[in-house]
């Protein structure tokens, strides 16, 4: 049945641009801690087959610069990259700029840029995009799109990227868009913020990037909207998504999107509407990336992936 699934995914993924997409760069790490992943059939699967079955035509892949553990560095990410384009599925690389976690909490420096000016940060930036952006091209892999930055509320590589210099912080983002284009001149820059239904704060950050010379080609978003209040958080990140796309003139993408797995049918009923908001947008709207599906309830203390502890999807992804 699942092979059956499998072989009708990919006319239907071919036959529209919008990204159905999924974060997996857990994995790796996953599979080596002895993780499996299971079809309604019960049997073992490849998970990228799996969720190309469930109709996820799109992967994220984080990249860090020197991870202590080696997981999400160029190899990993070339091992995810590898098994997602052999299931036909498209790619997004996501460049955190950092060894570990960035988020609105954490954009620390690379230990290994520690001490450098502004204008070698810049070119650390450059180069390591480039590098990764290199690596995975020469090993056949094409990139759509690139996230330059993780949900950088705050900046990136603080303090010199810090939103309180929106010019430093430009001059970072540039770099890495630069270097992008340098690989894959098609390739669509992604600039991502967490709190997607918050329109101020998108209003207060992309205008000081515009202002300041920022350069990007979509407006990113991230969405964990509550149990509870799903159909409102909804509401708010359709109202901005909507003003982005007329007060920039770019589109928007949901970079990630999840509910607490035992929500499963609630998680379906905001997933479907939330598809359904982005797509309201036409040509702009781009797609919605459910962030790690396939962690497994409770693993790395995360809890809002689509998995349940049989490690079978649950019913959240059926809107794909």
């Amino acid at each position: 049945m699942l092979s059956a699934l499998v072989l009708a995914v990919p006319l239907c993924a071919q036959a529209q641009s919008f990204a159905k997409g999924a974060d997996v760069s857990w994995v790796s790490q996953q599979e080596a801690a002895g993780y499996a992943f299971y079809g309604d059939d019960a049997l073992r699967h490849d998970p990228f087959a799996l969720l190309k079955a469930k109709g996820a035509n799109a992967i994220r892949l984080r990249v860090w610069v020197n991870p202590a553990n080696g997981w999400n560095d160029g190899s990993d990410t070339l091992y995810k990259a590898k098994r997602a384009a052999a299931q036909g599925q498209r790619i997004m690389i996501d460049f955190h700029y950092s060894d570990t976690w960035a988020d609105p909490a954490h954009q620390a420096k690379p230990a290994a840029w520690a001490g450098h000016s502004v204008a070698q940060l810049r070119t650390d930036v450059y180069e390591h995009t480039y590098g990764i952006l290199s690596y995975l091209k020469s090993n056949g892999i094409n990139v759509e799109w690139v996230q330059v930055g993780n949900e950088i509320n705050s900046g990136m590589l603080l303090p010199e990227g810090s939103t309180s210099n929106f010019t430093q912080l430009s001059g970072f983002i540039n770099s890495g868009y630069d270097a992008t284009k340098a690989v894959y001149p098609n390739a669509k820059v992604v600039l991502h913020l967490a709190n997607g239904h918050d329109n101020g704060l998108f209003r207060w950050f992309f205008d000081n990037a515009k202002s300041a010379g920022a350069k990007w080609d979509v407006t990113g978003m991230s969405h964990y909207p509550g149990a509870s209040t799903w159909s409102s958080d909804n509401t708010k990140i359709g109202t901005n998504m909507a003003d982005m796309v007329s007060r920039h003139g770019r589109p928007v993408i949901v970079s990630e999107v999840g509910m607490d797995w035992q929500q499963a049918a609630t998680a379906k009923l905001m997933l479907a509407d939330l598809i359904t908001k982005v797509k309201a947008r036409g040509s702009n709207g781009l797609g919605v990336f459910y962030w790690e599906p396939q962690a497994y309830p409770g693993w790395q203390g995360y809890t809002m992936g689509a998995l349940n502890n049989s490690g079978q999807f649950t019913a959240a992804l059926d809107p794909y």
